[in-house]
């Protein structure tokens, strides 16, 4: 039986590689040049634009990114195909797709004063292009809210250490940021005395588990030791249970409270010192899980082989854990494992908030196409610990997201953990990825109605730019998505609508790119552009159709709820459908334009060069 430790080795020489390859070659590329004054310093604020330390920075932007996505999706993928089609879309994907959009996306952002993907493309193509963008990674947004809180109640729910330490970590993040910004206090000594206490909570979680609704008196699935529940064990009836339980249900309220609440906080009171203090929890999971593969395999050994528990290739159309009877490969992997390989969730972080950030131009290449990178390592510690806990129980998220904490509770003891703390700490450490997705989508939300709107000039737009109203809006949206209690159609919905934002970030890389010179080679990124609008429109098309509308709504026995929340999914899908299509239509015609009949490059100097919305 074959070893995980290939999974390890594939990823770490590919992405070497291709990080002092083909990084290096892009960062020539752009032209990233130090003596550029950055945005971040440009129009410092206090508030939105800050300069941030290279590790401080890189720690925010990984931990924005690297949500529950290239966890849930590649398991789910390994447990529907086989690991081998999932290992090898990360792994050939991630460094020549998804890594070029993250920095190209990031490169562009800093060339357009920080702006987002939507402003850049609205300077080419005009204002109805910037719009449809824009009003296209909104919608995305309201996705990846519902999603992301949906798995943190499902994580909360089945590991109860991790809500206890979460609730923890975030409160330390709060004291953390008034430690450094206000009270002006030695950065280094923080960082021991708050990194510390994050790994403490660990220890606090696995000793007062706590849960808001459940059996009182019961026991967690890990140390046995008893759960604290908070509101006892009947959950009153406007809790939804959401396909699962009460408590999940509870759970995704608060999420979704917390996520509005931490959206319209300045950025150095919670996203930047809780990003950088998570960094430390996502670098030693994802990094100690990788680096025990290979001591469990080759040095000690570990509480049971480090070898699959399941098949490599379960067919065209899927095994038995799929949720459907017809998943085909073709299109479904490649949207499926929506982040790990490419996500346009990213351009949003990139030209949304870690423009804005950024010291120095070099730090660009670190910090995108080697985050992504760093994404893809996560995407294989999840393939790991799958091929480890083997498949438990019916397929989908609720096997997913334990059996990452299981396996990976499993792997650690290549170091003498016990399971009882490998486990719980695997479990922090998604969730820990969880938050700061889903509160730093919201955030994103907010900037791109406030782009939208611009200056408001009537009753209704001033109410659409306010922070507290938008931020209302998309976390009430979110819930409603959640209605019909199938996780299977809103994670196919969310992951084809993010790549297929990923391919309008690379339309926007590419005709920014076009326009600044010539002469200058468009495959890079116009080659990804192709590919992923193929698949996700393919993608989008057969879960609106098929897995929605036929299976769930014609087929089933539906509730009016479920009729609301799936002709929501429906009518979402469509919407973007309908808004990318029309974007790529308008961005070829640019190119071509430019390409074609010798039009004077808009911007010869990369886009430093002042601009209207014109």
């Amino acid at each position: 039986m074959a070893g995980v430790i290939w999974i390890v080795a594939l990823v770490l020489v590919l992405f070497s590689v291709a990080y002092i390859g083909y990084g290096r070659y892009l960062s020539q590329f752009v032209d990233l040049d130090d003596s550029r004054e950055t945005p971040a310093h440009k129009y410092q604020d206090g508030q939105e634009y800050v300069p941030a330390k290279k590790p401080v920075l890189l720690g925010h932007h990984y931990s924005s990114i690297a949500g529950g996505a290239p966890i849930v999706g590649p398991i789910t993928a390994a447990l529907v195909w086989g690991w081998v089609p999932a290992l090898l879309w990360v792994a050939i994907g991630n460094p020549l797709i998804g890594a070029v959009h993250d920095f190209v996306s990031l490169s562009s952002s800093l060339r357009h004063e920080g702006k987002s993907i939507g402003y850049i493309i609205g300077e080419y193509v005009g204002e109805r292009g910037k719009n449809m963008l824009l009003w296209f990674a909104f919608l995305l947004t309201i996705l990846v809210v519902a999603v992301f809180a949906l798995v943190i109640g499902i994580v909360f729910d089945a590991y109860p250490q991790a809500a206890t330490a979460s609730l923890l970590y975030v409160g330390l993040a709060f004291v953390f940021g008034f430690w450094l910004y206000q009270l002006n206090l030695p950065f280094s000594v923080g960082t021991v005395v708050f990194v510390a206490g994050i790994f403490a909570t660990v220890w606090v979680g696995i000793q007062y588990p706590i849960a808001l609704f459940g059996e009182v008196g019961g026991f967690d699935n890990v140390t046995n030791t008893e759960t604290i529940v908070l509101f006892g064990e009947t959950a009153p009836s406007i809790i939804p249970e959401l396909g699962f339980n009460a408590n999940v249900g509870a759970w995704v309220l608060v999420m979704l409270v917390y996520g509005g609440l931490a959206s319209v906080l300045p950025v150095w009171m919670l996203l930047q010192p809780r990003d950088y203090l998570s960094s430390f929890l996502l670098y030693s999971g994802v990094g100690g899980a990788l680096l025990a593969v290979i001591v469990g395999t080759f040095v000690t050994t570990t509480s049971q082989p480090l070898e699959f528990q399941i098949d490599a290739w379960y067919g065209l159309f899927g095994s038995d854990n799929a949720a459907y009877e017809l998943m085909p490969l073709f299109p479904l992997l490649f949207i499926t494992i929506a982040c790990g390989t490419i996500s346009g969730f990213h351009s949003l972080v990139s030209s949304g908030t870690t423009a804005k950030q950024l010291d120095k131009e070099t730090d660009a290449r670190l910090i995108g196409y080697g985050g992504m990178l760093g994404e893809g390592l996560l995407a294989a510690v999840a393939l790991c610990t799958i091929g480890v806990a083997g498949i438990a129980g019916a397929g989908g998220i609720g096997t997913a997201l334990p059996n990452f904490a299981t396996g990976g509770g499993v792997i650690l003891t290549a170091f003498g953990i016990p399971e009882t703390y490998g486990a719980p700490f695997m479990a922090l450490v998604l969730a820990s990825f969880l938050l700061t997705s889903m509160d730093t989508a919201v955030r994103l939300s907010r900037y791109m109605v406030e782009e939208i709107v611009g200056t408001p000039e009537t009753a209704i737009e001033g109410y659409g730019a306010n922070r507290y109203v938008n931020t209302t809006f998309v976390v009430g949206f979110a819930f409603v998505l959640l209605g019909t209690g199938s996780w299977e159609d809103l994670w196919l919905l969310f992951g084809g609508a993010n790549q297929l934002l990923a391919a309008l970030a690379l339309l926007t890389g590419t005709v920014w790119l076009a326009n600044w010179d010539r002469s200058k080679q468009l495959y890079s990124t116009g080659a990804p552009l192709a590919l992923m609008a193929f698949i996700t429109v393919c993608g989008l098309l057969w879960v609106a159709f098929y897995q929605v509308l036929y299976s769930r709504l014609l087929s089933g026995d539906p509730t009016v709820w479920t009729w609301i929340a799936g002709g929501g999914q429906i009518v979402i899908n469509l919407t973007l459908l309908a808004l990318a299509l029309a974007l790529l239509r308008i961005g070829y015609g640019n190119i071509s334009s430019i390409r074609g009949i010798g039009d004077e490059p808009v911007a010869a100097d990369g886009g430093d060069a002042e601009r209207t919305d014109d």
